[in-house]
């Protein structure tokens, strides 16, 4: 194998770090993942993750994962409102459907995927900053943390990676959309007639390009998202304070006057906010072909884009997935032919990816988009 008396370094223990170190453990690689969090007790910050069949789930197949995802993850119907509160639409959960694509807290997941490697896997508290050659492997620095060495490194640190820079001069790009997102704690009291409006199910409203889409069950948490084309004055930094609730409730109050009372009571009883610039991280800027030592990137480090196709981690996982089988197939001569055969495969599924996300975010920010036209009513 072409791992044998390798060691490996995966920079990041999100989902795809996590599941691309289980994958290889699988296989008897050795493996550590260094991660910036504290320690495995941080949250996760975010909105829950839905894994799809064709990619997120063939990876935790792979792992064999799968019926531990099944067990922790909700499955949720969805529900289309109009700005009046009205129900347009609905799809409910049933028997064929229940496993499409459950809905898993971001916590819960890592979680899973922590007590599933060998223990010490992770190592805690560890930013990374850097790394070079050193005696045919790489030296890997952290901040105020010793060193590191490996054979192999994998990029899967996140859409601002620092490990990008050793792979590819790609640039991030805004992609010129906003997400307000909002917590509800405990909104069974805090926001009982809209929670009851959600019914347990996904609910999205969209007009005159605001889009709100809405999960009432993350944790005890009601989490939402606010998609929209980034306001002018908002553009190079000039966005508000997202920690001032009172200042951001006043900023939804008047974007959103023309809405029923129920999404007015949601901002009210919102606890949090936060602000994300979308971005994404284009793939048609050729990858570093005189890479000193084996490396390349997993997930957002690789292909950030935006969440508008729920594709992300999906795509992520995949890597995870496409990789770890190259790595660990013999019909590869080198490390480095089976990291470019990965990589021209992912080149393809990420773009489409990409492609799609893109496609929904023009519609979903379109004063034009109706859910009614949609659905033809």
């Amino acid at each position: 194998m072409l791992l044998q008396n390798k060691q490996v370094a995966i920079i990041g223990a999100g989902p795809v770090g996590l599941t691309m170190a289980k994958l290889l453990q699988q296989q008897g690689v050795a493996v550590n993942v260094y991660e910036r969090d504290k320690n495995p007790q941080a949250r996760v910050w975010g909105g829950t993750l839905d894994l799809h069949k064709n990619s997120g789930q063939l990876a935790m197949a792979k792992a064999g994962l799968l019926q531990k995802y099944y067990d922790l993850a909700l499955p949720m119907g969805i529900k289309i409102a109009d700005e009046h509160a009205r129900i347009l639409f609905t799809k409910p959960i049933t028997a064929q459907n229940a496993h499409d694509n459950p809905e898993i807290n971001r916590s819960e997941l890592r979680k899973m995927l922590l007590n599933s490697l060998v223990a010490a896997t992770v190592v805690w508290d560890s930013k990374f900053t850097g790394m070079e050659e050193h005696d045919g492997k790489w030296l890997i620095h952290f901040e105020d943390k010793p060193d590191a060495m490996a054979d192999v490194v994998i990029g899967a640190n996140g859409g601002m990676s620092k490990v990008r820079d050793y792979v590819t001069v790609a640039e991030i790009k805004a992609t010129g959309s906003f997400i307000i997102q909002g917590d509800v704690p405990q909104p069974e009291q805090c926001l009982p007639e809209f929670y009851k409006l959600c019914n347990d199910h996904r609910l999205m409203a969209a007009h005159d390009g605001n889009m709100l889409v809405v999960n009432p069950r993350n944790g005890n948490l009601l989490s939402y998202g606010i998609i929209m084309k980034t306001p002018e004055e908002w553009a190079d930094g000039g966005a508000p304070d997202f920690n001032d609730n009172d200042n951001i409730v006043k900023y939804l109050t008047q974007r959103f006057a023309g809405w029923n009372e129920r999404y007015h009571e949601l901002f009210d009883a919102t606890a949090f906010f936060a602000g994300i610039t979308t971005k994404v991280a284009p793939l048609d800027t050729h990858w570093k072909t005189d890479r000193p030592l084996p490396i390349t990137l997993i997930g957002d480090a690789a292909h950030l884009m935006p969440p508008f196709a729920g594709m992300g981690v999906n795509t992520g996982l995949l890597d995870a997935l496409r990789l770890s089988e190259n790595l660990t197939d013999t019909k590869y001569q080198s490390i480095e032919d089976a990291i470019g055969a990965y990589e021209q495969q992912m080149f393809s599924y990420a773009f489409a990816a990409q492609a799609e996300s893109h496609k929904n975010e023009m519609e979903m920010r379109d004063p034009k988009f109706s859910f009614r036209q949609l659905l033809g009513i």
